[in-house]
């Protein structure tokens, strides 16, 4: 297989100081596998941040990858469509566990007199994430129309479209963190927590669980690396250590053409 000359992204990401990480609970947790071994209150909104993090970030790297991607180079294409079309699955499943448990969770366990202010916080998620769906899909179109094209045109509109949808995830997230991510760490109850988590897997395969989780770790403080390998299963811990992160590292070098933060 021939190689691809790849320019490094100027939106490769750094390891976060402790002072850079926002306070309250720490990432512990990112889609499939990987572990859920603290204060569930806490993991609970770590699992949301880690998740709102990695998405935005890889939308974002996406959105300038691709922007000057050569545009009628199938091994390339094939390259960033499929990476986005992984970050579109993890996105879409995460949406679908908040949906179905974490928020029905939450509603279950605020006091009655705040019942009905929190019922309005969902539904005003429930409508911006509807439409951050519609753009995953739009997204999954145009990676399509690239794929079949091969036309500067089709790879722009494909980076037009990660890049509209990193600024509405930005947005959708940055009020969800500030106003229902405090609420889920005060009242969500940690029996209502263990159980979504023990249900809630993302449907990716052994791989790609392992390159989700170099995800989350890579622009994480040492700290925040330390908890989340700590929650790790033994068996996905030790591959992470025998070939894990190798395979990720040289996965982030033909995407980005660099190597990852850590």
């Amino acid at each position: 297989m021939a190689a691809v000359a790849v320019r490094p992204a100027s939106l490769i990401p750094v390891p976060r100081s402790p002072q850079s990480v926002a306070p309250g609970p720490v990432p512990t947790s990112a889609p499939a596998e990987i572990g859920e071994r603290h204060s569930p209150a806490c993991r609970a909104v770590a699992y949301q941040r880690v998740l709102h993090q990695l998405v935005r970030r890889e939308l974002r790297l996406l959105g300038e990858l691709s922007s000057w991607a050569p545009a009628a180079e199938a091994e390339r294409t094939a390259a960033l469509t499929r990476h986005a079309d992984l970050i579109g699955r993890v996105l879409l499943h995460h949406h679908a566990v908040e949906r179905e448990a974490v928020w029905p969770a939450l509603l279950r366990a605020v006091p009655g007199d705040r019942v009905s202010a929190v019922r309005a916080a969902i539904d005003d998620w429930t409508g911006r994430c509807a439409r951050i769906d519609h753009r995953l899909r739009d997204l999954s179109t145009a990676a399509r129309q690239w794929q079949v094209a091969g036309t500067a045109g089709a790879r722009d509109a494909f980076a037009l479209a990660c890049l509209d949808l990193a600024d509405a995830v930005d947005a959708q997230t940055a009020d969800e963190e500030s106003v229902l991510l405090p609420l889920l760490g005060e009242h969500l109850d940690s029996g209502d927590w263990a159980a979504i988590a023990r249900s809630s897997h993302c449907r990716l395969s052994a791989r790609e669980q392992l390159f989700v989780l170099g995800l989350a770790l890579e622009d994480s403080s040492a700290a925040d690396r330390a908890r989340l390998i700590s929650g790790l299963s033994p068996a996905t811990r030790v591959a992470w250590r025998l070939h894990g992160r190798r395979d990720y590292r040289a996965a982030v070098v033909r995407l980005r053409g660099a190597p990852p933060a850590a």
